[in-house]
């Protein structure tokens, strides 16, 4: 069965400043990755812009319309605060990210492809339900679980997460929905601050969190021997998963010491897992990656396992 590949041009328009690292450079970099031609197999499409009630399932309404009434003119910059910066393209990239989210999963879900992956920007995972942060605007992973539940008949969602820094947005949406379960690892200490192993949300939160140096076999140790089981005790009906690359060894933004290898890894157990519970259900969106040759391997080695598992 197909994977989907949605992303969207305007998405590189989106721009924080010279020098920033999440720069339109990273999608660049995913973009020449994919187009490599083991990928030509992949289903490519361009999502819509989310609507303002997909929007309003993870945020309030006065929070979803106070940051789409934030429209610079152009070459102008507005800062949401000391990461995370709007131009004059950035509501029409994030709604872009966000609705690719939701498309995804109305996809997966619909049974006209197994698994999607969404290469888009802004990333979501630090977006709080009533703040912005990290280069964040809209809870991205949280859109897509919710849509699933509210036109696709889907009850429960896992949504794990790998990125070296901890969601603290995806956390903060869904820790008193225990029809949500949320797992991730994550470099700590380190920017949020938040993730330590007793934030446990209303008993739907999994944290393990590794220390600075950490390799391929604490991380994979963390997911076999706690966040994996977790996952299977909640039955999942579908995965949703922030597939963060910068917890690869190259990243100049944080310690940990992984491979392409460990993210091919983590991307087979999810997998695995999802046929074993959910049809195979599978929705990966991109967070972070700040090294542009280990993000495009990372996620090339990520959408390898997509396609041929």
């Amino acid at each position: 069965m197909a994977v989907l590949y949605l992303t969207h041009r305007d998405c590189a328009l989106h721009e924080m400043g010279e020098g920033h690292p999440e720069s339109p450079d990273r999608l660049r970099a995913v973009w020449r990755a994919l187009d490599a031609e083991e990928f030509s197999p992949l289903l490519r499409d361009e999502p819509p812009e989310a609507t303002e009630e997909q929007l309003r399932r993870a945020h309030p309404e006065a929070y979803v319309q106070t940051l789409l009434g934030v429209r610079p003119a152009e070459g102008e910059y507005v800062a949401l605060d000391a990461d995370t910066v709007m131009n004059a393209h950035t509501a029409r990239a994030a709604l872009l990210a966000a609705g690719a989210a939701a498309m995804a999963a109305g996809e997966v879900c619909s049974g006209r492809v197994r698994r999607a992956f969404c290469a888009t920007r802004p990333p979501g995972h630090h977006a709080e339900r009533r703040r912005p942060m990290g280069f964040c605007l809209f809870a991205n992973a949280v859109v897509a679980a919710r849509e699933a539940q509210a036109n696709h008949g889907i009850g429960r969602v896992a949504i794990v997460d790998f990125d070296v820094h901890h969601g603290n947005g995806t956390q903060d949406v869904v820790k008193d929905d225990p029809s949500i379960l949320f797992c991730s690892t994550h470099q700590m200490p380190l920017y949020p601050g938040t993730g330590a192993a007793h934030e446990r949300g209303c008993g739907n939160v999994v944290n393990a969190p590794l220390p600075p140096g950490a390799n391929g076999e604490a991380f994979r140790a963390a997911w076999s021997g706690q966040l994996l089981p977790a996952i299977r005790a909640f039955a999942p009906e579908m995965i949703v998963v922030s597939a963060g690359f910068d917890a690869h060894a190259r990243d100049p933004l944080a310690q940990l010491r992984l491979t392409d290898a460990d993210f091919a890894w983590i991307t087979e157990e999810l997998c695995a897992l999802a046929e074993e519970q959910c049809g195979g259900r599978i929705v990966s969106l991109l967070e972070g990656g700040y090294d542009l040759d280990a993000l495009a391997s990372s996620a090339a080695a990520h959408v390898r396992v997509l396609l041929q598992f």
